[in-house]
């Protein structure tokens, strides 16, 4: 097996599928990029392009893709229920074998360095590309959004960017880099419209407040659907796959009388993460075998 890193940029769009289109095609257009999967989702005005490759490949392609998002997202009238502080919001960066977490922080480190001199984007490192120790977290760059940041970033240290100085692009904003393990990002929409159940369902489960290991969560209200939704990240599908996030969802959504009505993979997962359950036992719509990982080794083998 070639070595192989999986790429999973977040990029602050998801309305309008011509630019998500010109973004994707900015990425595929270098040699050894393998694009697995495009996700959009118009609540969240936000979309997720997972690609992978080795590590020149991966590293100009989410270049590209940063540089276009920038020429076609202004945040500045860009809004969504999912926080964000950039056009291109994060660019997480997962080694999956051939590669060690050392050589992915010296790459990731390297793109920030390229992303703010070509294109004057300030950078944050997060996860174990993190400068900062108080900044290993992601929620805590993104707290607050742009809005937040562009008032933030020219007064207050924390916010000081790791690549660039204390001004925020005006209309591309920021974009944290991060190196992470491999994360599943799993949402639960519920029959409600109630936004305080489903932030207090989401605080239950969160790791921080002694609830399920690796798992972050956060309670929005989806307008176009009139859904509440679930929307949780797990870092450590071996501690809490989805099926058991799935059970403590549901546990805690029946007591408030709530229905679960469906569950959404976004991006790509191992199949493991399914803790054995079927989609259907998820409730999960939209699934195919090209969000599991180990369907996409072919085209490096």
């Amino acid at each position: 097996m070639k070595p192989l890193i999986q790429c999973i940029p977040n990029f602050s769009e998801g309305k309008d599928p011509q630019i998500v289109k010109a973004i994707k095609t900015s990425i595929k257009n270098h040699t050894g990029v393998h694009v697995a999967n495009i996700q959009m989702d118009s609540d969240h005005n936000r979309s997720v392009i997972t690609f992978m490759g080795g590590a020149e490949a991966v590293s100009n392609g989410a270049y590209e893709g940063c540089r276009k998002a920038q020429e076609l997202i202004d945040l500045r009238e860009q809004t969504g229920v999912h926080p964000r502080i950039g056009a291109t919001d994060i660019i997480p960066i997962v080694p999956l074998w051939g590669y060690s977490i050392r050589a992915c922080v010296n790459m990731a480190h390297r793109l920030g360095k390229v992303i703010y001199r070509d294109l004057k984007i300030p950078v944050y490192f997060y996860d174990y590309a993190a400068l900062r120790p108080k900044r290993k977290e992601l929620p805590k760059i993104r707290k607050g959004g742009f809005e937040s940041l562009k008032k933030n970033i020219a007064y207050d240290s924390y916010f000081y960017p790791d690549e660039g100085t204390n001004k925020i692009h005006l209309s591309a904003g920021a974009v944290a880099i991060g190196v992470r393990d491999v994360l599943v990002a799993f949402n639960i929409n519920l029959g409600t419209t109630d936004i305080k159940i489903g932030r207090k369902i989401a605080n239950r489960i969160r790791e921080k407040n002694n609830g399920l290991p690796g798992v972050r969560a956060l309670g929005l209200f989806l307008p176009q659907r009139q859904q509440v939704q679930i929307s949780m990240n797990l870092t450590n599908y071996k501690k809490t796959n989805m099926v058991e996030a799935f059970r403590a969802v549901t546990t805690l959504s029946q007591s408030f009388n709530v229905e679960v009505l469906d569950s959404e993979l976004v991006g790509l997962a191992p199949k493991e993460a399914m803790g054995k359950a079927s989609p259907k036992d998820l409730r999960m719509k939209q699934i195919d075998s090209s969000q599991f990982l180990e369907d996409h080794t072919q085209y490096f083998s």
